[in-house]
């Protein structure tokens, strides 16, 4: 709902205007589409495990947010008077890493045993973990939507013609520091095991690398980078908080994550904001062409994924394997 009132609004403004609005919303959904597609391929990257049940974790960590904010007030309880934004982003980091933690104990539990077996099977896994995690926050929701309690609500930036909502702009800088801090792990000696390790598991434990523990970290990462993705797609403009319909936004993530390519971070950026721009782009210009149905916008991104997957199949940055027949 919230996005048909923008695009009905985009359609009376001035053309630049109206292109520069859908520009900074598209980026900002693209950052979204980023996050949650970086948490996927670092999985994969090192896994190999096609985590089906990303999205759900995603909703879990934007629960946590609402609970620890609205109800708990963790940790704001025990630091006397500090600022609603301070205390907003406390509890927001105490979710992503309760999140991490909580991947940790998946990849412990379900995926590790199942090291060596079909790539089939463990995906099957990820989907029934997808369904056991999806019923758990629904259950904790009460099928009703919870606000995350954020600070910025519905407040915009104008500069001009130019206007962006306050949790758009943090959305982006969330990506940007996520990236920043990405490309630090993985020149530390742990990111060059996690490489190592995504390149060649045998090579990797041959050098004495702990497979399992790279494993660990690489579901900690993905986790905590999904839970970023399921609480800025729960908070306005885009929604009024934490619902059962959150842990969906993967779904709508993954031609982001194929464009891009399974094992490219840097292409699971790329396909998030080429994604979150198609995506924008078509729903604001294309909202007015009847023939073409309300709701095309949302498809677009998958028409683009098959275009790419008709020209590279391994996606825009995606390596490609060589099998000899």
């Amino acid at each position: 709902m919230i996005g048909l009132v923008v695009f009905a609004q985009a359609v009376t403004q001035a053309p630049i205007e109206k292109f520069l609005n859908t520009l900074g919303s598209g980026i900002a959904l693209g950052a979204i589409y980023a996050l949650l597609a970086l948490g996927f391929v670092i999985i994969f990257k090192s896994t190999q495990v096609v985590n089906f049940a990303h999205g759900a974790v995603a909703a879990l960590g934007a629960y946590f947010v609402a609970y620890f904010v609205t109800t708990a007030n963790i940790p704001g309880r025990w630091m006397g008077d500090i600022s609603l934004t301070l205390q907003w982003t406390l509890s927001a980091l105490v979710a992503v890493l309760l999140t991490a933690f909580i991947g940790i104990i998946i990849e412990r539990i379900t995926i590790r045993p199942m090291i060596g077996e079909p790539l089939f099977a463990v995906a099957m896994i990820t989907l029934g973990l997808d369904l056991i995690i999806r019923t758990i926050t629904n259950d904790l929701l009460d099928n009703t939507i919870k606000g995350l309690g954020d600070p910025w609500g519905i407040a915009v930036i104008e500069i001009g013609f130019f206007r962006i909502a306050q949790t758009q702009v943090v959305t982006i800088v969330v990506l940007i520091l996520s990236g920043l801090a990405l490309a630090w792990f993985f020149k530390t000696r742990t990111g060059v095991a996690v490489r190592a390790t995504a390149f060649d598991q045998e090579a990797a434990m041959a050098q004495g690398i702990s497979v399992g523990k790279v494993f660990a970290i690489a579901w900690a990462i993905g986790a905590g980078l999904a839970a970023l993705g399921g609480i800025f797609s729960s908070m306005a403009p885009r929604a009024a908080g934490v619902e059962p319909f959150t842990a969906l936004i993967a779904f709508r993530a993954f031609p982001a994550v194929i464009i891009g390519g399974l094992d490219s971070v840097k292409g699971a950026v790329f396909g998030g904001l080429l994604v979150g721009l198609a995506e924008v782009f078509a729903g604001t210009y294309l909202f007015d062409v009847s023939w073409l149905g309300v709701g095309f916008g949302g498809i677009v991104p998958w028409i683009l994924m098959m275009i790419v997957l008709l020209v590279r199949p391994y996606g825009m940055f995606g390596t490609e394997e060589i099998r000899r027949v």
